[in-house]
């Protein structure tokens, strides 16, 4: 029983900052789920993999439900997330094969970089161009392969890119939360059939599990997610949009300074 109010309590914390943010929560759930499956003695050798497979199949249902909650507010660029969805889509497929061409620990510090510059634009608020517009279906497919390549490689969510180049466009905070949950699904999925497919080549995974996703974490996750979701997207549009930059931009010096940590 203890297990599943972990579960509860991993999937609640996914579900209000995906709905807040706009992230897949993944960043939050897979440190959870490590400690979780570690205390209820599942195989060391595919903890972080179980991890992260189950987190990444989590995205596909708060993303869901985070993306129903934004919308019904009006707060979803549909133009953009269809834009970038083909470029997200090739992208999460290459992003691995990217990854075994670049030494891990050069990677992880560039995407740090590249991260902790966002940041800080976002923190200090500083204004693109009032003639910035998003750029042309070229461009957005690169930018949507950039995004889904350097999330499928690092667990992350897609917003932790695609939110600072929305506002880097002159895309408002809100809708570029929301159209960050959008295109979460698309990464999610190619992110999840990638780690069913690599895990069902594996030998010794614990029972109830498809590949890398474990179905017991899957459920409770989900159930406790999609219900947080709509608070937190409530709370995103109740909160003054200074301290919401604020919070995201602090949010991703900590994702990024933990990533780098875990790589170095």
């Amino acid at each position: 029983m203890e297990w599943w109010l972990g579960y509860l309590a991993a999937g609640a914390a996914a579900g209000f900052f995906a709905g807040m943010l706009g992230i897949g929560g993944g960043a939050i759930v897979v440190p959870l789920l490590v400690w979780l499956f570690e205390a209820q003695g599942l195989p060391k050798t595919h903890i972080l993999h179980l991890a992260v497979g189950t987190a990444m199949a989590t995205i596909l249902f708060t993303s869901v439900s985070s993306v129903r909650a934004h919308a019904a507010r009006g707060a979803i660029r549909w133009d953009i997330a269809r834009d970038m969805t083909p470029g997200i889509l090739v992208g999460g497929l290459a992003g691995s094969w990217i990854a075994s061409f670049i030494p891990t620990a050069a990677f992880a510090a560039l995407f740090t970089a590249v991260i902790y510059i966002a940041a800080t634009n976002i923190l200090l608020d500083r204004r693109p161009k009032p003639s910035r517009q998003p750029p042309g279906f070229a461009g957005m497919f690169i930018a949507g392969f950039l995004v889904s390549a350097l999330s499928a490689f690092a667990a992350l969510g897609g917003s932790f890119m695609s939110v600072p180049f929305m506002l880097w466009c002159n895309v408002p905070i809100l809708p570029a939360i929301g159209t960050a949950a959008a295109i979460g699904f698309p990464i999610a999925l190619a992110g999840t059939i990638g780690f069913v497919a690599t895990g069902l080549a594996h030998a010794g995974l614990p029972p109830y599990s498809v590949g890398f996703v474990f179905l017991p974490a899957l459920a409770g996750i989900v159930v406790a997610s999609i219900l947080a979701a709509p608070v937190g997207a409530g709370v995103a549009h109740r909160l003054p949009t200074r301290w919401l930059r604020r919070i995201f931009a602090l949010l991703l010096y900590a994702i990024a300074t933990k990533m780098l940590a875990g790589f170095l």
